[in-house]
């Protein structure tokens, strides 16, 4: 999204969305040289999954294994609270893909990963397989195509469009997530761009004709009452990108539907992110004025219409910080 390199959502393959439909995978086998189908097992029962929660499970999935519908089954159940749409949780998973048993994700090499329980920022069967888990549970969700990654599938993970995906999840954590900034309001410098915002938040940025700030600058519009932001947490948040000179919206986290997440201070981000958003509290509103050298520098992004001359403006809501 705000890489260096891509002004698309980075991270795992769990991202993608999609729908359409399904269908099995056939082997050849036997006689000569005959093609015969494979037996496609659709209970899900007939997984196995053993190992302890919180500890990279060990999966034995009949393969090719297909289903019609996203199906959860828990493994061990936690004691915590149900997980709910829209929450932010934090997981450790592996995937697996049905039709050939070879998994193609997983979180426990690298720790647990946070995403918003929202379609639009996760494949439409891992959000509701894990709605009404309680935290602490592993669990099982096995998703068809239509609710995974659609007859598109993802040729990088090895994933193709009649592929059914496998999951086992350990459910460490969930929590209420900002819908938008809340707390005080702060009025910003003169000189700056200046905010309205409509009522469900979204901020509209104009700016002002004049030159813009040579150097980042950091302007507080409201001042959350939440946890500050730490370095290497991943945050959620929403925003809106302009371009100063002009005022042209290039990007906004508002128009595509929900918030946008992302490892914070460090180095995923430009750098007018990761130095303007470090240490402010979670429920904040910020306005960044991110000159080219703290953007993207004088190559720019010539598929948002950004020029190496051009200064960013974004308005950030903070809506968790988690990690």
């Amino acid at each position: 999204m705000l890489s260096r390199q891509s002004l698309l959502r980075a991270g795992a393959v769990l991202v993608a969305a999609a729908a359409v439909v399904s269908g099995c995978s056939s082997a050849s086998s036997g006689g000569g040289g005959e093609e015969q189908a494979a037996t496609t097992t659709t209970d899900i029962n007939a997984i196995e999954v053993s190992g302890k929660f919180g500890e990279t499970p060990k999966v034995e999935v009949p393969t090719p294994f297909s289903t019609e519908k996203t199906t959860p089954k828990v493994i061990s159940e936690g004691d915590g609270k149900k997980v709910e749409a829209g929450q932010r949780v934090t997981v450790n998973y592996v995937g697996i893909n049905g039709a050939d048993g070879e998994t193609f994700d997983s979180s426990y090499d690298n720790g647990p990963a946070a995403f918003t329980l929202e379609d639009g920022q996760l494949i439409k069967g891992f959000v509701s397989g894990l709605v009404g888990a309680n935290v602490g549970s592993r669990m099982l969700i096995t998703i068809p195509p239509a609710d995974g990654y659609g007859t598109q599938g993802v040729s990088s993970a090895g994933i193709g469009p009649t592929d059914t995906l496998v999951f086992v999840i350990d459910v460490e954590g969930a929590s209420d997530v900002l819908k938008r900034a809340t707390g005080d309001k702060v009025k910003a410098k003169s000189g700056l761009p200046t905010v309205e915002l409509a009522k469900n938040g979204e901020p509209t940025i104009t700016v002002p004709d004049g030159k813009a700030p040579e150097s980042l600058v950091v302007q507080p519009l409201i001042e959350g009452k939440g946890k500050k932001v730490e370095k290497g947490q991943t945050i959620s948040v929403h925003y809106t990108g302009v371009i100063w000179p002009g005022g042209k919206s290039f990007d906004s986290s508002w128009k595509n539907g929900a918030p946008a997440s992302f490892a914070i201070g460090a180095g995923r981000v430009i750098s007018g992110w990761d130095k303007g958003l470090v240490g402010k509290r979670v429920g904040s509103q910020i306005m960044l004025v991110v000159p080219p050298d703290e953007g993207y520098g004088a190559e720019g992004q010539a598929a948002a219409g950004i020029k190496g001359t051009d200064t960013l403006v974004f308005v950030v809501d903070i809506l968790d910080a988690t990690g």
